[in-house]
């Protein structure tokens, strides 16, 4: 079954680390998209802002690295910015890659450069990390839970409107959430982000906002993280994420939200866990544990592509 990933990390990992795009060690590569029969791979640009000293030149570096791995595989994979441009992307036979930014910190509190990355084909920006920003605050271990967009942040917000880029709201703190709710004229997203009642973490969404993601036409991507996932008490050690509990959450967002709020965001070369699906080419898994868990195929294809689908139609330009 086709899959649309809103998240993964493989574009810093790539760099890091000096592995190609087309084959490498890392979870995601062209070869396993294509065995995963991936329809669109979101990579995110990702940065800890406290590891380099310009997060908008270390973003700038990571693009450009990743570009030219697009460029040497243009054959296979085609950069994207709308769903105009992934159907014709599907007509030659390639994958879609959608660039994304996973901190803003990376316009360092310039809008100038938000237009910058927008021409430049990012498509997406999460809004924060793990840290306090020019934008926002964190949901990083509760600290700021009830703090909402700085200035800055609602003119990111507004601006990210005019250009047709999705705002992302995983990392970012439960006010946070509602300032996007309420100042977003788009539907808006959060790309790696599980259902808190089943796992109480900060990362994850509460009822209440999963409810508010799915009125405002949103989605939330299904994340691997064990830790988001679990069962139980939070782990001090890294174990396997395990599809039952993808499951679990799915049923549960499913029953509070509806279907049309999921997605998928793997964060894939992110996260540091095994995971039962090992890598992009066994997305297979899950879809055929949910037709098992008598989840209907429409209803599948809903949570693997066709939501992500009618997002990208409703905000992206």
């Amino acid at each position: 079954m086709n899959f649309i990933d809103f998240h993964c990390d493989t574009a810093s990992a790539m760099l890091e680390q000096k592995q190609p795009l087309f084959k490498n060690s890392l979870k995601i590569d062209i070869e396993r998209l294509q065995q995963g029969e991936a329809k669109a791979q979101f990579f995110a640009l990702y940065m800890d802002k406290m590891e380099h000293r310009s997060s908008y030149d270390y973003c700038v570096k990571m693009m450009k690295n990743f570009k030219r791995e697009l460029s040497c595989n243009s054959e296979h994979i085609e950069l994207c910015r709308n769903l105009s441009e992934l159907e014709k992307a599907e007509q030659s036979g390639k994958i879609g890659a959608f660039l994304t930014i996973e901190e803003g910190d990376a316009i360092e509190g310039d809008l100038e450069k938000l237009r910058f990355f927008k021409e430049q084909g990012v498509s997406l920006v999460t809004l924060t990390w793990n840290y306090e920003n020019d934008l926002g605050y964190p949901n990083f271990e509760w600290n700021h839970q009830h703090k909402g967009l700085k200035p800055k942040g609602l003119e990111a917000v507004e601006l990210m409107n005019e250009l047709g880029m999705l705002i992302d709201v995983s990392h970012l703190s439960d006010g946070g959430f509602e300032d996007v709710l309420q100042h977003s004229k788009e539907p808006f997203i959060a790309s790696h982000s599980n259902a808190r009642a089943m796992t109480h973490h900060p990362r994850n969404l509460s009822d209440v906002m999963l409810k508010k993601l799915a009125d405002a036409g949103g989605l939330t991507g299904i994340n691997f993280f064990n830790n988001f996932l679990v069962n139980g008490e939070l782990k001090t050690k890294l174990e396997l994420a395990k599809i039952e509990d993808m499951v679990r959450h799915i049923k549960h967002i499913r029953d509070v939200a509806g279907v049309e709020v999921i997605g998928l965001g793997s964060d894939f070369d992110g996260i540091p866990n095994p995971v039962e699906i090992a890598d992009a080419s066994q997305m297979s898994k899950l879809s055929d544990r949910l037709l098992k868990e008598n989840f209907s195929y429409d209803e599948v294809e809903k949570i693997f592509w066709k939501n992500g689908v009618a997002l990208m139609r409703e905000v992206l330009r």
